[in-house]
């Protein structure tokens, strides 16, 4: 059996991505064979030559991708801050752009002793488990109302509590339900929220279209169906002073901030790109009580 060397598998495994359309082929080819070898991918230079099975379930897997099946879900994970998530059908997977958002609400908790912390919607839970990573004296809570997600939730915090990570509290709710919380009014220093933004009928490419639960990308006609409610929630769970942070469609960079400005009770709202420049996330914090 004659070995063949690595490299020439994973330029063929990016000739074959890149003429299917990927964005990110050589990338993707690494990745996939980092993963199949069960190394970083920064090693990979480390094995110079692969045994002909292994050249053959590179090509499985990068036939997969190729017919656009998610990286993630071919990886079985995805990360967020210090935190690996596993990740599959019926949960939305995380994007990159979701760190910038995780990072503000990191320094709005600067100085705050023993936070607590809301994440709404979810999803695989890779907001509260990554807030709790980096935070192992908050208090975080989650919700999230589809099952399937909220299995895959709950499989991700017992995996980061089995790590030595605080655990977090999860709950099955939905942020349209006013009373979500409740307990929580006027308690929480930051509220996390990623939410179903997309406007229906935007074109999305092949791996949020056939992979990504729907419920979990598009948001009604303008997107903003539950954004709206996420607002509500947030201005009656902040205590003052309190932050919120919400991420959203590239052209809600005016509509979400407008939302945020329209609840009395919130102010300091500002907008955030993300590394593209483009909309991605508004803030704002809950008004301070008023000067005796």
């Amino acid at each position: 059996m004659t070995r063949q060397p690595l490299r020439l598998a994973i330029l063929e495994a990016e000739r074959i991505l890149a003429a299917a359309g990927v964005a990110s082929p050589r990338t993707d080819a690494e990745l996939l064979a980092a993963h199949l070898l069960g190394v970083e991918r920064t090693k990979l230079m480390m094995v110079p030559l692969v045994d002909p099975p292994v050249v053959q379930a590179l090509h499985d897997l990068v036939r997969r991708r190729a017919a656009r099946v998610p990286l993630q879900h071919l990886t079985g994970n995805a990360s967020l801050g210090n935190v690996t998530l596993s990740v599959g059908p019926g949960v939305f997977v995380p994007r990159p752009e979701t760190e910038l958002l995780l990072a503000w609400g990191l320094a709005t908790l600067e100085g705050v002793d023993r936070p607590v912390v809301v994440d709404l919607c979810t999803g695989s839970g890779a907001l509260a488990l990554a807030m709790a990573n980096a935070r192992p004296d908050a208090t975080v809570h989650a919700v999230e109302k589809e099952p399937t997600a909220l299995a895959w939730a709950r499989r991700n915090a017992d995996q980061q509590a089995q790590a030595g990570d605080t655990p977090i509290q999860l709950y099955a709710g939905d942020v349209t339900d006013p009373m979500v919380f409740m307990e929580l009014e006027g308690l929480v220093d930051l509220v996390l929220c990623n939410p179903p933004y997309v406007p229906e009928g935007t074109p999305v490419p092949p791996e949020v279209r056939n992979h990504d639960p729907h419920e979990a990308v598009f948001g009604g006609r303008d997107g903003l169906d539950v954004v709206r409610h996420v607002i509500g929630c947030a201005a009656r769970l902040l205590r003052p002073g309190g932050g919120v942070a919400i991420e959203h469609d590239d052209t809600h960079g005016g509509s979400v901030p407008a939302l945020l400005r329209a609840r009395r009770v919130l102010e300091d709202v500002q907008e955030h790109t993300d590394l593209a420049g483009r909309p991605r996330f508004a803030t704002a914090r809950r008004t301070p009580p008023p000067t005796p």
